[in-house]
């Protein structure tokens, strides 16, 4: 696809994933902690098409850091009540567009391993914490941050689905059965629930996904 619709395509499903957050928060009265995480998901969902939009990374780099300024005038200003978050140290929004388009430039050529990547990002931290609210009733704390052991449950369950049908059913290189792909899926999924479970200030979205390149880059496929 011509690099340029791929841009116009990225930009439009990204505000409309905003959209349908801010439709919910609207419709049905959910706060900007569970919109926040419908946009977290439905953006990094994205990652799996990224190969059909453009024929090399620069294009989404270029969309990413476009988003980071947007993100970060809306963390100032407040333009999405969708995104807004209660914690005023937490730049999360702006963190994750950066990082996805360091694992676009390091994976590139590894369509699976850019998608595993980005799993626990999307799919790990993206439930975490509305399975903590929904059903967390055992709690811990990390530098004054509550968490859920549940929500972190819920955050290794996710990972683990999500990162092993990325490697196994993402095309091209390296070709990795089902089989294969259960063991590495299995090692991200509990290194960076740790992760996700001590790290503070929105910074989980950079440690979780420096963790997710460090052992696809190390791991023999």
């Amino acid at each position: 696809m011509n690099n340029l619709y791929g841009l116009i395509i990225c930009f439009v499903y990204v505000f409309s994933v905003i959209g349908l957050a801010e439709g919910l928060r609207r419709w049905r009265g959910y706060g900007s902690g569970f919109t926040r995480k419908v946009i977290h998901i439905g953006v990094g969902t994205m990652s799996w098409f990224l190969h059909f939009l453009f024929d090399n990374p620069w294009p989404f780099v270029v969309a990413g850091g476009a988003f980071m300024v947007i993100n970060l005038l809306d963390w100032k200003y407040g333009f999405f009540a969708a995104m807004a978050s209660s914690d005023r140290s937490n730049l999360g929004t702006v963190y994750f567009p950066l990082a996805a388009s360091v694992v676009a430039l390091i994976f590139w050529e590894q369509p699976p391993l850019m998608v595993a990547a980005l799993m626990p990002l999307t799919w790990g931290d993206g439930l975490a914490p509305v399975v903590g609210k929904a059903y967390g009733r055992r709690h811990y704390i990390v530098a004054s941050h509550t968490r859920t052991y549940e929500g972190s449950m819920g955050f290794f369950v996710a990972c683990l689905l999500f990162t092993w049908l990325a490697l196994w059913v993402v095309p091209g290189p390296p070709l990795i059965t089902p089989l294969q792909a259960i063991i590495p899926a299995l090692i991200l999924s509990i290194a960076t629930t740790f992760i996700e479970a001590i790290s503070i200030w929105g910074l989980d979205n950079l440690t979780i996904t420096a963790v997710a390149i460090f052992i696809l880059s190390l791991w023999p496929f």
